[in-house]
């Protein structure tokens, strides 16, 4: 009796390093000076799950990344627009069935007309019913679309959580994920709500808090950034540039680059909350001064960097200079190195749309931001944090 014991137990402890050791079986690398070397991929988030396993899983996060994409493409239209106070109520299921036959249309229509947005526009220009499905189907669509980013992502979430295809660091970054899944559309119902109070709003054009809208699209970034980070290291195998000179300080480059990209977009919802870019529509100079007029009229001084259009315009300008220059130091340090091809695209990208971002922006400044540049202009800010955070994925340090 005794020795069978004995023998289960070494047949188990003969299985349990026989799956150790199908974690962390070395692969080999071809180094840049054309030496080889075993480096260890057992990596924590993919702890255990089958390379197939990784780039399925890979492929889903990509997809959710690109699902939060075309949210924040669709969120900057329906603002642009001026459509992000049509739908004055908010219910999760309720409210996604439009209304059908001009008897419910008319009865929307006459709630939107109890709120401040309606006497605003109807006073400039009578409004619609047909105005108002335009803009009630653009806020449609746009919850439409943050609804399907949680189906999305819950759906196969479970089911590769059921399987055992996540690792515990994994399933943390998942239940995190989960979770700002369900606040942003939370956040997103605070931020119209602001909208919709008139003791929020002494502008005689309401809108909401810019405070608020800051907070949403911020939340949108961290979203997106996690599943494309996520997905980007599953879908592809790491190339080993850890043989390569100066590599650390590329990184260190790249950290910086991706901090100043998200900075400056974080300050362009408080430009877009503002409508700031409507202020000053002349470039390079601020009409015909370097700085601005009332560039620190509020008192507090603090609040002219959230609650002042010219200060936060000015801001966002020079935050936009220092993006762009940072990534163009980063361009020149990266692109003699010995790259892996996929890094090599990621930095150049990075650099070719930076620039093309910042004339994005001076073209929507110059036009007065008309919805077709306006929207080009936010989505170019998408665009240039992709490309950073894939050249930072590329560049990240291989677990020995």
């Amino acid at each position: 009796m005794l020795s069978l014991r004995l023998l289960s137990r070494i047949n188990g402890f003969h299985r349990f390093n026989q799956f150790r050791l199908s974690i962390v079986r070395p692969r080999l690398f071809q180094i840049r000076d054309g030496t080889k070397r075993y480096v260890v991929l057992g990596t924590a988030l993919g702890e255990g799950v089958s390379a197939s396993h990784r780039r399925k899983i890979g492929i889903w996060l990509l997809g959710c990344a690109g699902m939060v994409y075309g949210a924040v493409a669709l969120g900057g239209v329906t603002r642009l627009t001026e459509s992000g106070l049509s739908m004055v109520n908010w219910d999760l299921f309720r409210t996604m069935k439009p209304p059908f036959g001009r008897a419910q249309w008319e009865s929307e229509f006459e709630r939107y007309k109890q709120y401040p947005e309606y006497e605003y526009k109807n006073s400039n220009e009578l409004m619609t019913l047909s105005d108002f499905k335009f803009i009630w189907f653009m806020e449609y669509f746009h919850r439409m679309w943050g609804r399907a980013v949680g189906l999305v992502f819950f759906v196969p979430c479970l089911y590769f959580w059921a399987r055992g295809r996540f690792s515990g660091p994994m399933k943390k970054r998942m239940l995190l994920a989960g979770a700002l899944v369900c606040a942003e559309g939370l956040i997103g119902w605070w931020m119209v709500k602001s909208g919709l109070d008139p003791t929020k709003n002494s502008d005689p054009h309401p809108r909401v808090s810019q405070y608020r809208l800051a907070t949403h699209l911020t939340m949108a970034f961290v979203l997106y950034t996690i599943f494309l980070w996520t997905g980007l290291s599953n879908f592809f195998k790491p190339f080993d540039h850890t043989g390569i000179k100066d590599i650390g300080r590329l990184r260190g480059m790249t950290h910086g680059s991706k901090t100043l990209i998200i900075l400056t977009a974080v300050v362009g919802a408080f430009v877009a909350g503002l409508d700031a870019g409507l202020v000053y529509n002349s470039w390079p100079k601020y009409a015909d001064h370097w700085f601005p007029e009332g560039l620190l009229s509020m008192e507090p001084k603090w609040r002219n960097f959230f609650d002042n259009p010219t200060t936060v315009q000015f801001v966002h300008r020079n935050l936009a200079y220092l993006t762009l220059l940072s990534v163009t130091a980063t361009w020149i340090f990266g692109r003699r190195m010995q790259l892996g091809k996929r890094a090599k695209i990621a930095l150049h990208s990075m650099m070719i749309m930076g620039y093309a971002q910042v004339a994005l922006g001076i073209a929507a400044l110059l036009y007065y931001v008309p919805v077709w540049l306006g929207s080009l202009h936010q989505n170019g800010s998408m665009a240039v944090m992709t490309f950073a955070f894939w050249l930072s994925n590329e560049l990240r340090r291989i677990p020995k």
